[in-house]
Order: structure tokens, then sequence, then C-alpha cells
């Protein structure tokens, strides 16, 4: 009798908690068989090839696990959080910061890199703290076809994900919050505004600054080298209009890339793209354009620039198509990187600047509305010195290493040889939960 009232207690409060809040448990577990290859020619029209295949995960959807809960406070408020951490579930290991397995690091515990955020929302909207997505990575993965998951991902998203070695004299480079800025303050439009909806995000540097600087400068303390208080800083905002078959968005921000105070110089990633979705039914149309810029600000007194050298920069765009078939999907992608002003040299003698382009294909079949088989193939075609690769794998063709293997023959010169052309593909079962 004592057994069955306390049960019945228990059920009372939990029905009182579940009416005030509730909170779910969710993830996605993504495995596949990839392969990757890189061609390259040396100077003397040798081919080179470097080759690997590998267990790899989220091929269709990133391998993740979650926790998101919300209380209503009543009045048309609620409160809200979203815990999300990535998964290396090839390796049975949680991700970093940075999205890598934390093999090298010791260890391979979770911590939740994809998402951290509390918020507050109501008829105002909802304003959101904490690490998120940014606003300008929406447009790169919602009108991408493949969604920038496995070798399908478009260009854009691949040169502004660290891929590139031309990346630090081209505008898509260090970039760590392409994907997602943590200590952010965000906001998002209210949903009821007839089809238009918009997000904007300001993330803190968290850096301590010196001021006056120019008096402390000679005995800085550890970690204030060149007083970097302003690195990090993101600004930026997305808005669009989605409704029935049409969603087209546009998006902007601004991220501080290095500061250095002491020599007065600050550098900055513009960055802002436009694409839209329309879907016929039939056939579903996916196309974005984006643009990217860096800005070198100085206080300090420089030469003069005679030759009107300009700030390096990319622009990307994209053009994909999705076909339903049964219950599979057909997916297909074009896309495209050109480099400009990567260097005075090449402005001043009008030199190519680097390209690449990009075809993706790909199958989805699913067999629930939870799980689904996948397969995908990409290729690459590298002009000009551009050196993106599919999956980040295998690595460049980089020098010589700085001690040769016993035995091994000694070069009069190594190049730093660049790949000429990518491939890949991806077999794999994705599980949601």
């Amino acid at each position: 009798m004592k057994k069955s009232l306390v049960a019945l207690a228990a059920l009372a409060v939990a029905g009182v908690a579940s009416a005030q809040s509730s909170v779910t448990l969710f993830g996605v577990v993504d495995a596949a068989v990839s392969g990757y290859s890189n061609d390259t020619e040396d100077l003397f029209g040798n081919k080179i090839t470097t080759k690997a295949t590998k267990l790899t995960n989220s091929g269709y959807n990133s391998s993740r696990l979650g926790f998101r809960g919300t209380e209503d406070l009543g009045g048309g408020l609620a409160a809200s959080f979203w815990l999300e951490a990535g998964l290396n579930n090839d390796e049975g290991l949680g991700q970093t910061i940075s999205g890598v397995a934390p093999t090298a690091q010791g260890g391979g515990g979770l911590t939740f890199n994809r998402r951290a955020t509390v918020s507050l929302s109501g008829a105002f909207g909802e304003v959101r703290l904490g690490r998120d997505y940014t606003p300008t990575f929406w447009n790169d993965t919602v009108f991408d076809p493949f969604g920038t998951n496995g070798v399908g991902t478009n260009l854009i998203s691949t040169a502004n994900g660290y891929n590139s070695g031309n990346a630090s004299n081209s505008g898509f480079t260090v970039n760590n919050q392409y994907v997602r800025s943590s200590n952010s303050i965000g906001y998002f439009l209210p949903p009821n505004l007839g089809g238009f909806y918009g997000q904007f995000m300001y993330a803190f540097n968290e850096k301590a600054s010196l001021d006056p600087g120019v008096l402390v400068q000679p005995t800085i303390p550890a970690g204030f080298a060149f007083n970097d208080s302003r690195t990090g800083r993101y600004i930026g905002g997305r808005v669009g209009y989605a409704n029935g078959p049409l969603d087209v968005a546009i998006s902007y921000a601004e991220t501080t890339l290095a500061s250095q105070f002491y020599q007065g110089t600050t550098s900055k990633l513009d960055s802002g793209s436009i694409g839209a979705s329309y879907d016929f039914g039939v056939v579903k149309l996916f196309g974005e354009y984006a643009k990217s810029d860096t800005k070198f600000d100085t206080t300090a007194i420089t030469v003069a620039n005679a030759f009107g050298v300009r700030e390096p920069g990319a622009d990307g765009w994209l053009l994909g198509v999705t076909v339903p078939v049964g219950p599979g999907l057909i997916r297909a992608a074009y896309s495209a990187v050109d480099y400009k002003n990567t260097t005075p040299r090449a402005q001043v003698f009008g030199l190519d600047e680097p390209k690449a382009s990009k075809w993706a294909l790909g199958y989805v079949h699913n067999l629930s509305k939870r799980t689904a088989l996948y397969a995908t193939v990409a290729y690459i075609d590298n002009k000009n010195g551009s050196d993106l690769t599919i999956g980040n794998s295998p690595e460049y063709f980089g020098n010589a290493p700085a001690t040769l293997p016993t035995g091994a023959p000694n070069p009069l010169f190594v190049p730093n040889l660049t790949p000429k052309s990518s491939m890949g593909y991806d077999f794999g079962i994705r599980h949601a939960f």
C-alpha cells in the first residue's frame, strides 16, 4: 500500500513538472567508408598521387549527442537550453571545439562544441546566449544539397574551413568563427512575420586590453604580446523570406582575425552571401553567391601604395539540385571559388589567380524516417596554384622533411607541390534518434 502511494505521488510530481518543462535527448550516429585521392605533377611532369581509405563519420548528417529543454514561464514566455556535442563515432571519441577527435590531447570525453546555449523567447523573438551557429554559415549549408557534410560539401565551405594553404593570402583564412562563435549574444526574429526571418549575433573576444598601451609596452605580461585585444570579435546577421516552395536569404558579417595594438594594425574578414532555393515538387533547385574580403587597417605611417595593390579576397558560387525518387533522393551540385588579389606580384603583372571547381553527385535511400543509406562521389579541379582537397585528407603535398629517413635519396630540391585534382567518395549509413 505504501509503495503504491509513493508511486502515485511520484507520478503526480512528474505530471506537474512535465506541464511546466520538457527535456529531450537526441542525436545522430553517421558512419561511412570514405576514400580520397589527390593528384599533382612535379617540375618534370611526373605524376604524384596520394590516397587514403578510412572509416569516417558525418558523411550525410553530423554525428552528435544532445540535450535540449524548454520551460513554459507563462504569459507567452519560455526559457530554453540546448547542449549539443559532436561525435567521432568511428573512434568512439568526442570532439574538440575545432571538431576534430582529441586523440593527441588525451582523453576523448564529450564537449558541447556544436552548441551550448540558454535562451529566453516570447512574442518579441528569442535572445540566445552561449556558443551557437553564426548567421553567415547558414546560407552555405541550407542552400547546399549536401548540407556541408561529407565529400559533397561545396567549395565555399571548404575554402572557409581551413582546407586551403592559399587561404593565408585569399580572404578565407584562420576564421575559427566561420561555423560557430563562442561567447555570443544572438537575437532571432519571432516566427509570426509572414515568412520573414532573421538572426543577429555579436560575439565577445574576451581579450584583456592595456591602456595606455605605449607606456606599458616594455613590460607586457605573458600572453599579452602585441595586445591582441580585438582578435576574435564577430558581428553579423542574416535575414530571409520563406513561404511555400521559396526560401531566399542574405547574410553579412565582420570578423576580427588579428590585432597588433603596438604596431597599430588590425586585420578583419568581411564576408557576405545571398542564397535561395525553390521546390517544384519533382525537383528542388539551390543557388548561392558568396564573397569574402580581408581588410587591413593601420595607424602606422607607411610608404604610399604606388601600384594600387588591393587587399585579397575570394568569390564563390554554388548551383545544386535534388530529385525525390520513391523513398530516395538524388543530389547533385556544382560549386566554384575564385581567389583574387592573392599577391602584389599577381596584381601588378596581371598573373592568373588561383581558382577551383567541384562536381558532386549522391543518392540517399531512406529505410525509415530515422535511418538512411547514402552514397556520394565528388571531384575537384584546381588551377593556378589552388590547393583545395576533398575531405581535408590526405594531407597536402609539402616540402621535404627536415630529416630524411636513413638510406633515402637526398634531392637537390623539393618543390612545394599542390594538388591539381582531388577525388572522394562516401558510402555510409545514418541513424537519428
